[in-house]
């Protein structure tokens, strides 16, 4: 019994100075490598994910636990095991793969309609700017009807997961969505 009260405490005090944060999108995307550009600031040559890493990250004095899930249509639906507890969600969106982005708006409102994610802030990260004739923030933003996004509070974020370009208005939003909670 006092280690489950334990346990409960430890929880709470956890809970109080980390923010957990899941990293979604198709395959593809960047998510993983967005991950290692957080943690490590550095580009690292990745693998397809096949159930998800974590790693810590701080941010102005604000740590942030940061899943990053698999995205492979057979994986898609067990993202839901990972919103328990979830302060953020973070979608990647390749900005060159016109074909899926319905994929993607299906999966994001589908997301956002689990009651585990309710309160969640949403950083839309708009990979791949880099590439010549992506789709622009603009273009992703109606493509994934993000105007009729209402209970969450969002962002969208144009990024290239190889250079690093984007994340710092990211973190500096989600430190000041943070300090607001």
């Amino acid at each position: 019994m006092q280690s489950s009260v334990a346990t409960k405490h430890y929880f709470l005090l956890w809970k109080l100075f980390k923010h957990k944060v899941i990293i979604v999108g198709l395959d593809n995307a960047g998510k993983t490598t967005i991950l290692y550009q957080f943690s490590m600031n550095e580009v690292v040559h990745t693998s397809p994910t096949i159930g998800s890493n974590v790693e810590e990250i701080v941010v102005n004095n604000t740590h942030f636990l940061m899943w990053d899930i698999g995205g492979q249509e057979s994986l898609r639906s067990s993202w839901n095991t990972y919103y328990t507890n979830t302060e953020f969600v973070i979608m990647v969106v390749d900005s060159t793969d016109r074909e899926r982005i319905s994929v993607t708006r299906e999966e994001l409102y589908r997301m956002l309609a689990h009651e585990d994610l309710k309160k969640a802030g949403l950083l839309i990260f708009a990979n791949k700017q880099d590439v010549k004739g992506c789709m622009t923030v603009a273009e992703i933003s109606q493509s994934l009807q993000l105007t009729s996004v209402k209970d969450h509070q969002w962002h969208i974020q144009a990024c290239c997961a190889l250079t690093g370009e984007g994340y710092q208005n990211a973190q500096k939003m989600m430190s000041k969505i943070c300090l607001k909670q």
